[in-house]
């Protein structure tokens, strides 16, 4: 099972963003993904915590930027009119849902 995760984990925050923008964006895929990637940066906010990483702790609700209003700060970039912005939304939403999975599998 802790393989699994992690496969899922980090597969989820590193190749899916680029298989999506390949699926969708055309010839500026590599771009769109790498923005998307870009929004792995929320991760950040691990070094508030202390301890800064504990493998059994749910980050959704836990670290600032994984956190409800947060999400909506991502959900509204979606409305902005350039792709970047909207590229940055929908990966850190994306960063959002393999965090959510993560702790779903922990038992949260």
């Amino acid at each position: 099972m802790a393989l699994l995760q992690f496969i899922l984990h980090y597969g989820g925050h590193w190749l899916a963003p680029l298989l999506f923008a390949r699926l969708t964006q055309g010839v500026k895929w590599l771009r769109f993904g790498a923005v998307m990637l870009a929004a792995n940066l929320i991760d950040l906010d691990h070094l508030l915590a202390d301890p800064m990483f504990d493998p059994n702790r749910c980050s959704i609700g836990f670290h600032p930027l994984h956190g409800w209003i947060a999400a909506a700060i991502y959900v509204a970039l979606l409305a902005v009119p350039r792709w970047w912005t909207r590229a940055f939304g929908l990966g850190a939403l994306w960063h959002l849902a393999v965090d959510y999975g993560d702790c779903v599998m922990q038992g949260w």
